[in-house]
């Protein structure tokens, strides 16, 4: 949702230029097989890359229809573009040198409503904002991660998996700021001529956006399933009262970093056979996109159901608690981790069944901020959470000092 603009722009680049390229090529078929007339002075046939113009007889207006790769084309259906052929069978030029064209029915209403122009404001805010957290949430998580690893007696199951879930959340920001750098670099250029276009539209040229694109897919599949890995930790110390030793975090690694893989494999694959076009950002059959989108969706209502469980085991834990007179060490443990819980997941359950194929309107603009809103502040909350509010780690690096 990043760079709405810059994919549905480059969409409409990309089917504009093929549109262009077929009506040329049925100019350049109608230049070669019409008849040359016989008599009279006539300018001659031309494809002046923006109109296909046939033979005119000297000190003839020339009309033709619009361009049928405009973009706007359904609106100008009935306009037409003009040419004039001088008295001395040459095409009229104006004082610049260049050939006179009117094309003002061709051209696209330029007027922009209130509606319009506050959409784009809001797009522009909304990608403010997500950058501005990432980029919060990427220094803090680096910060974070570099205490955790600097004091060896923070070194433990529980640890490694707050640092691989710490390490995921500096991937996911990367690789959202290297993708939309990509995006906006790929259709940014300046187009002067032909070339830049098809230069713009060839596979090589899209590769780095593509693989930008992949890694970000990936790397955003690893933050989810680290948020699992981080539930079932929870759940198996709270709640099945596991021991876990600290040689036996391999399993969450597998979870982490290799699951994402059987998603993200597939979902290259069929882009690769099926929806090969520039960046892979846009999703015309909605299909592939759920080999992304259902493993998220899936480890989310996971995580929430446990989230469920636990919550309602700390409650009867704090009661027991009050009866006491001290609380025990996974309640302890519990208060410390608890607030991860609700922020992973989270917005994907309350758009579960609001699908990108199903919001529109306001419905959309809610969606899109509080997406971007929560992944982007994630990381941020997450390291002041886990590392610089957490009281195992302050006490640490004051005992250090």
């Amino acid at each position: 949702m990043s760079l709405q603009f810059e994919m549905a722009s480059g969409k409409v680049l990309e089917e504009t230029y093929w549109k262009w390229v077929q009506y040329k090529e049925s100019c350049v078929k109608m230049i070669k097989d019409e008849p040359v007339p016989k008599v009279g002075l006539f300018c001659n046939r031309t494809f002046d890359k923006y109109a296909c113009w046939p033979d005119a007889p000297a000190g003839s207006l020339v009309n033709i229809s619009c361009p049928f790769y405009l973009p706007w084309y359904e609106k100008v259906s009935q306009g037409v573009v003009r040419q004039r052929c001088g008295f001395d069978g040459l095409w009229e030029k104006e004082d610049s040198g260049q050939v006179w064209r009117d094309m003002t029915q061709c051209e696209e209403e330029k007027e922009i409503t209130s509606q319009e122009l506050w959409f784009k404001q809001l797009m522009v805010s909304f990608r403010m904002l997500y950058t501005v957290g990432y980029s919060l949430s990427l220094f803090t998580l680096v910060m974070a991660l570099i205490i955790l690893f600097s004091f060896r007696k923070l070194h433990c199951t529980r640890n490694y998996i707050h640092a691989n879930l710490f390490l995921s959340f500096i991937l996911r920001a990367v690789s959202v700021i290297v993708k939309d750098t990509m995006l906006e670099r790929h259709w940014g250029r300046q187009i002067i001529k032909q070339a830049d276009v098809s230069e713009m539209l060839s596979h090589q040229a899209a590769l780095g956006c593509r693989i930008a694109q992949v890694m970000m897919q990936y790397c955003v599949l690893a933050n989810h399933y680290w948020f699992f890995g981080e539930a079932i930790y929870l759940h198996s110390v709270l709640i099945a009262s596991v021991f876990i030793d600290n040689n036996k975090y391999l399993p969450y690694i597998c979870l982490g970093w290799g699951i994402p893989l059987l998603f993200v494999v597939p979902w290259v694959v069929m882009k690769l056979l099926n929806e090969n076009k520039e960046c892979w950002a846009v999703n015309e059959n909605m299909s592939y996109w759920w080999i992304i989108r259902f493993p998220i969706l899936f480890a989310s209502l996971i995580n929430f159901l446990i989230f469920m469980k636990i919550l309602k085991v700390i409650l009867s834990k704090l009661q027991a608690s009050n009866q006491c007179g001290y609380p025990d060490y996974k309640l302890r443990l519990a208060k410390a981790t608890l607030t991860l819980i609700p922020l992973f997941g989270i917005h994907e359950i309350i758009f579960i069944f609001a699908t990108d194929e199903q919001t529109a309107g306001v419905l959309r603009y809610i969606k899109v901020f509080f997406t971007l809103f929560l992944t982007s502040f994630q990381g941020f909350l997450v390291a002041v959470l886990y590392c610089y509010a957490n009281k195992e780690v302050s006490c640490f690096i004051s005992n250090s000092d």
